[in-house]
């Protein structure tokens, strides 16, 4: 399957049950306008659509068209804003709710909200040459998206003031040093789907329910987060796809197939 949008692309592969969306905007470094930041959360709409007995959407990609993942939001929509006009941004919840994992392969300019945009998917794979970076301070602004929250959650509110408050590009590499994106692999197209299709060979309801923990370790006490996993954990062992994994487990021939049943 391959749509389009006026602002991106869809693609579903019903093989590996690997979806992908492309911001394509390339004139713009794939800013994100209005316009865009809806075909984000209509093409994921359409991948979750994706979805029977035959054919089951595992994981998405999302990547930016020529060489670029997301130069930030469209200043030409908002610089006029005034208190209360501010831009839409509900494409990053609808990123965070997604029901399966969406990994953010970046290349080129990731920064502002192309950054939050990555940092509300589930994994960032990045390419060597990759700039990231929060420029909103020099507009006299703050990163109105979760920016500063994000990062404060993966690398310390220290290197989230830093990045922030100069406005400073860093390097793919310092990222990854920093707990920012998860791989700064020498081939970014192979690493990326080799990667995809590991996530969606793996029972999906447990990976569903992975990712849900992982969202609620960060809102509540770690109690709270043993006793949420404890209650979701006993679901599972009634599922097809539990049966599946213990019986391949057993057997050392036997090639599981899940189907999130």
């Amino acid at each position: 399957m391959q749509e389009s949008f006026d602002t991106t692309t869809v693609e579903f592969d019903e093989d590996t049950g690997v979806g992908r969306v492309t911001l394509n905007r390339p004139d713009a470094l794939n800013a994100l306008s209005g316009q865009l930041r809806e075909d984000i959360v209509e093409s994921l709409r359409l991948l979750e659509e994706q979805n029977d007995d035959e054919i089951a959407l595992r994981v998405v990609v999302v990547s930016g068209a020529a060489g670029n993942f997301c130069a930030g939001a469209d200043i030409t929509e908002f610089e006029d804003a005034s208190p209360g006009g501010s831009p839409e941004r509900t494409h990053y919840q609808f990123i965070m709710d997604f029901p399966v994992p969406v990994i953010a392969k970046i290349e080129g300019y990731c920064l502002g909200g192309g950054l939050e945009t990555a940092m509300a998917c589930d994994f960032r794979f990045a390419d060597e040459d990759a700039r990231l970076g929060l420029p909103e301070v020099d507009l006299g602004i703050i990163p109105g998206a979760g920016g500063v929250q994000y990062i404060s959650e993966l690398a310390g509110p220290a290197a989230a003031k830093e990045i922030a408050m100069t406005g400073d590009h860093i390097s793919a590499t310092r990222a990854d040093e920093l707990g920012i994106v998860n791989r700064v692999p020498d081939d970014l197209d192979e690493a990326t789907q080799k990667f995809a299709e590991k996530i969606a060979s793996k029972p999906p309801l447990a990976i569903q329910t992975i990712k849900n923990s992982a969202r609620i370790s960060t809102q509540t006490s770690l109690k709270e987060g043993i006793d949420y996993d404890n209650k979701v954990f006993e679901p599972l062992l009634a599922t097809e796809d539990h049966k599946e994994g213990a019986r391949a487990f057993a057997e050392d021939d036997y090639e599981p197939e899940f189907k999130g049943r």
